[in-house]
């Protein structure tokens, strides 16, 4: 388990993390969404013992993890630009993990490189940056850590090898005690794999649900309701996040179950109404708007 306790963090006037409380649960894959700036990169850094809080607790299976050689090597943390020695090959990469990571499987590793199509002996450098991504998550996945922390991992990668992930993760999940905790912006990619995901922005934790829970608690709606008034008194008596028409057309995205929600609505005597399944990607954007994150600002 994973858990952060009121932790802060600054890099001069620039709060990173302000008082962020979240756990990570074993037996699941954690995504963690948020904007640009949110501190995502930070969260990880943190958590993998590379970055030290200001203030709070950062504990993995209850212990710190920062200055703890001990648990340190139970957590593998992959940037979202890979690190890798000049000059170097995968087999030169496979032996500096080996230095720091016991657990590492090197016939595992022998085996998902070829599985990939990548040299051994081929020199790094000359790998394109998804062949290079490839690469930084078939190492951490070797490595055998209970914690594999991925920051953009899906950037680069062909549609092929991002399913080819997806797999390599569920099966570690079965085959042994395996978490990974994904920060990514790609919503679409995270929405298929994670059990849970923890939304953060501008510092701070918006949610953490498990994705189930999350669709099942917020819906968007279409109906037409012909008298004014009962589409009134309908949206007063909600929990609306967002409201526009288009003609005679309602829309509308709130918060509760499909049952209570549409119950309410077929008592405003509609002549038309439906409830539309949200994605992970609309749910990020309605939620960042309640917290006041213009995200058509950005995209204007």
């Amino acid at each position: 388990m994973i858990e952060l306790k009121n932790v802060t963090k600054r890099f001069g006037e620039i709060s990173a993390l302000n008082r962020v409380s979240l756990t990570v649960n074993d037996h699941q894959i954690f995504g963690l969404i948020g904007s640009n700036g949110a501190g995502k990169s930070t969260m990880l850094r943190m958590i993998a013992g590379v970055v030290k809080a200001d203030s709070g607790e950062v504990l993995i299976d209850g212990k710190p993890v920062f200055e703890n050689p001990a648990v340190k090597q139970e957590i593998c943390f992959l940037p979202d630009t890979g690190y890798f020695f000049q000059n170097a090959t995968p087999i030169v990469m496979q032996r500096a993990y080996q230095m720091q990571f016991p657990k590492f499987d090197a016939e595992r590793f022998a085996k998902l490189l070829a599985a990939a199509g990548l040299s051994p002996e081929r020199r790094i450098r000359t790998f394109s940056k998804g062949m290079q991504k490839q690469l930084s998550v078939l190492l951490g996945v070797s490595a055998g850590t209970k914690y594999l922390l991925c920051d953009e991992i899906f950037d680069g990668l062909d549609p092929a090898m991002r399913q080819a992930v997806k797999s390599i993760f569920a099966r570690e999940m079965i085959d042994r005690d395996f978490i990974p905790v994904i920060a990514s912006h790609n919503l679409r990619e995270l929405e298929d794999i994670c059990d849970h995901v923890g939304l953060i922005h501008q510092g701070g934790i918006l949610l953490s649900e498990d994705l189930d829970d999350l669709r099942y608690h917020m819906q968007k709606v279409q109906c037409v309701i012909r008298d004014p008034a009962k589409e009134e008194r309908l949206l007063a008596g909600l929990d609306v996040m967002r409201a526009e028409h288009q003609g005679s057309l309602l829309t509308f995205i709130v918060r509760g179950t499909h049952q209570e929600i549409m119950d309410l609505v077929q008592g405003a005597d509609p002549l038309f109404a439906e409830s539309i399944p949200l994605t992970l990607e609309e749910i990020f954007i309605y939620e960042t708007e309640v917290a006041g994150y213009d995200v058509k600002a950005l995209i204007s």
